[in-house]
């Protein structure tokens, strides 16, 4: 069991190598169902959350360990309707990504970058924020105990929106 001490920064440009990891993790969320991160980063499905990062409009955090190692993060991308990721809503609505190492997942990393990520959001002037999980995925239940809702349904996976003001 991982020890409790985490705390919360900004994410900087030099974090996207991580927040690559990250995606990696998102989308590996299902034990033994790995895809290698490879062909997760080069997958253009995946890619648009980090490629460029960190580009005008792109805001996160990472959450990192007593000894600054990060362990997760939490970001939001500004996706054009030509180019829309998983959980595209419209124009002007930010998409988040989140992703938490494995042994730190249930102890409230994810909850803290979520909080913290949707309160930027908010201070920035945005009305609604949006995301994709696949069904299944556990941390629907984070999701809707953070104000997410479901808006639509995909093949195998859900858009959740939660208001922001």
């Amino acid at each position: 069991m991982p020890p409790a001490a985490f705390r919360v920064r900004e994410a900087t440009q030099a974090d996207g190598t991580f927040l690559g990891d990250m995606v990696v993790e998102a989308a590996n969320w299902r034990p033994g169902a790995a895809r290698p991160k490879h062909q997760l980063i080069t997958d253009s499905d995946h890619s648009r959350y980090v490629t460029g990062w960190k580009q005008p409009g792109d805001a996160g955090f990472v959450a990192v360990d007593a000894n600054d190692e990060p362990i997760g993060a939490a970001w939001y991308r500004m996706l054009p309707r030509t180019d829309p990721g998983f959980g595209y809503v419209g124009t002007g609505v930010p998409e988040l990504i989140i992703g938490v190492r494995p042994i730190w997942r249930a102890h409230g990393v994810g909850r803290a970058l979520l909080q913290r990520l949707c309160d930027h959001a908010r201070a920035q002037g945005f009305a609604r924020i949006s995301l994709s999980v696949e069904r299944g995925n556990f941390a629907t239940t984070l999701y809707r105990s953070e104000g997410f809702a479901v808006t639509s349904a995909g093949h195998g996976r859900d858009t959740m929106v939660k208001r922001l003001r």
